[in-house]
């Protein structure tokens, strides 16, 4: 009897909660397996899939984000044994979820209050999603350095592009299968490996992002992305990869402030 051909493991991209062929056809080959080479229409199609999922997601309750992200950490620990990374790494990926899972009730009295003014009104803050956030992952560590700025995103109710490791894609694309278990609602979350360098300038001038976080310790790429989110008034926080997980919580309000705005209203009392 002739020994069988073992069937390797095809990636495609995730977008709009679906597993995609990128539209040029174009693999690179990593650790023996082929990789989507994603394209400028990939990303276009992943911040489509993005901008309709984000009134949905913000639309829905503190808690119930907090319990998606918590069913995410869980649903990773299940998978662990089919990632392409350290077991360190992992673990510190599925607490960072469950860090930012218990921030999702906080922001609110954290970030918003009521606000003293000498006048007949009350004023008083919201937080608010800031809307469809692109997201640069760090080549290393792969898949700490992509959930340690995919979780704030999230909790802070937006959805999220995201460009995977140039050198280590795959535990961001074993990601995605991950999302298909946890109950993230499709188009939340959009998954694209293939060269940053052709794919983030392509991301970070799209007219409908409304914010870029940028791990990816590339200077030059970093100066790009800056020049063309001014142009539409993009806001951009840039990070250094983070690789552990008292990194990725330390300054936790920062990362989530990246990505929310203040909605202030004015109410007339005593008039």
């Amino acid at each position: 009897m002739s020994e069988r051909l073992a069937v390797k493991k095809t990636y495609k991209l995730f977008v709009g909660g679906a597993f995609v062929r990128s539209e040029s056809g174009r693999y690179d080959r990593n650790q023996g397996f082929n990789v989507p080479r994603g394209s400028r229409k990939d990303v276009r199609d992943a911040v489509l899939a993005a901008r309709n999922s984000s009134n949905k997601w913000a639309a829905r309750t503190a808690y119930n984000r907090g319990q998606v992200l918590y069913r995410f950490a869980e649903a990773l620990e299940s998978r662990a044994a089919d990632f392409h990374v350290d077991r360190s790494e992992l673990d510190a990926s599925i607490d960072t979820l469950v860090h930012y899972a218990g921030w999702t009730d906080k922001l609110q009295p954290v970030l918003g209050g009521i606000n003293p003014v000498a006048a007949p009104f009350l004023s008083f803050s919201l937080p608010e999603p800031t809307g469809v956030v692109g997201i640069l992952a760090p080549d290393s560590p792969p898949l700490l350095g992509l959930v340690a700025e995919l979780a704030p995103v999230l909790a802070a109710g937006n959805t999220a592009v995201c460009i995977l490791s140039d050198d280590q894609p795959l535990p961001g694309l074993d990601l995605a299968e991950v999302m298909g278990i946890a109950d993230v609602p499709g188009g939340v979350v959009n998954l694209l490996s293939g060269r940053r360098a052709e794919l983030a300038p392509v991301l970070a001038g799209h007219h409908a992002l409304n914010a870029v976080v940028d791990a990816s310790a590339d200077d030059a790429l970093g100066a790009e992305i800056d020049r063309l989110a001014a142009e539409s008034v993009t806001r951009v926080r840039h990070a250094r990869p983070t690789t552990g997980y008292d990194e990725g919580v330390r300054d936790a309000l920062s990362r989530l402030e990246a990505v929310t705005e203040l909605k202030t209203a004015w109410h007339p009392v005593g008039a």
